[in-house]
């Protein structure tokens, strides 16, 4: 099986720093969420780790070799990267038979695929009379052509409804227990925390956090204190973030439950609770990406009150 590896990658535009010294690696049998704001370096990321563009320094990789020196490369890396990369005037089915045809693919393929992703009813419409979910799914069957063990998906459930959300999910999670690899670029977080096992989360182009989703939820601190004001000033003095929470909490992430109780008990303050805090992916995103932004940019809309620890990459 596959790993993908980001070394040490950095692409620069003249003067502009679009990914910048970012490293991590994403193991088979999971689904990895690859998640940052626009502009954070996501798309060009992806687009050096296919070799639709170069790296200034680094490398990318799926284990130690380049996409464009692969054996196979439709048959181990499926990809969705352009939503409309498709001629308007051809239909479904002969999109995927010119596909099938460059690839040395069995034909046959092409029903399977078709009937996977939801669209045979419509495998011989003009592609520019899909809508945009239809054009995912044609997407996503492509992807799906040379049976991959590899996915590389960017916004793969913009325009898919409801049900297309659901059958995505299911398909890509199937895929991870199978023992693939599935790494998935995307906005929609509520999705995301239903996919995903893992998480990337880059901004400015540099890595803020990353690892197991479920282990960074639980990663905050609750602390119910009757003096908030001079607990807030230490642990925030101690490298901790602290957020006011209803209620008269504080939500501590940054420093270890343990420390946080023995700082405030050197400061002589009382403590009426001191527990395990979880939060959204939402949340964590939102103080992930807002705490990288560069001085004097807007910070990012209030957040809901569970602001919760994370594992963060130090910079």
């Amino acid at each position: 099986m596959y790993s993908l590896q980001i070394e040490n990658l950095t692409k620069r535009y003249r003067h502009d720093v679009v990914v910048d010294d970012l490293s991590f690696t994403v193991q088979p049998g999971r689904v990895t969420g690859f998640l940052g704001p626009n502009g954070a370096g996501k798309s060009t990321t992806m687009k050096i780790l296919l070799d639709l563009a170069s790296a200034s320094r680094g490398r990318a990789t799926f284990g130690p070799t380049r996409y464009r020196d692969l054996d196979d490369p439709t048959r181990t890396v499926g990809v969705v990267l352009e939503p409309n990369a498709f001629h308007p005037g051809r239909s479904g089915r002969n999109h995927l038979r010119i596909l099938a045809d460059g690839a040395g693919i069995d034909p046959a393929r092409i029903e399977q695929v078709l009937e996977m992703a939801g669209i045979a009813y419509a495998a011989d419409r003009r592609v520019g009379a899909y809508s945009l979910g239809m054009r995912q799914r044609l997407g996503i069957a492509a992807a799906l052509l040379g049976d991959p063990p590899v996915l590389v998906l960017d916004e793969p459930g913009n325009g898919l409804d409801p049900q297309g959300i659901r059958w995505l999910r299911d398909l890509l999670r199937a895929r991870a227990a199978a023992g693939g690899l599935v790494f998935v670029s995307s906005h929609l977080l509520a999705e995301v925390e239903h996919l995903a096992d893992e998480v990337v989360v880059i901004s400015h182009g540099r890595l803020v956090a990353t690892g197991s989703l479920s282990t960074l939820r639980k990663a905050g601190v609750s602390v119910h204190t009757p003096e908030p004001r001079p607990l807030t000033r230490i642990l925030t003095d101690a490298g901790a973030a602290v957020h006011a929470a209803p209620g008269g909490r504080l939500v501590v992430r940054g420093l270890p439950i343990a420390e946080i109780g023995d700082r405030a008990c050197a400061a002589g303050i009382a403590l009426h609770e001191l527990a395990p805090e979880a939060g959204s992916l939402e949340e964590l995103f939102l103080d992930w990406t807002d705490a990288d932004k560069p001085a004097g940019a807007p910070a990012a809309a209030a957040k809901a009150p569970n602001e919760p620890q994370t594992e963060v990459v130090p910079l």
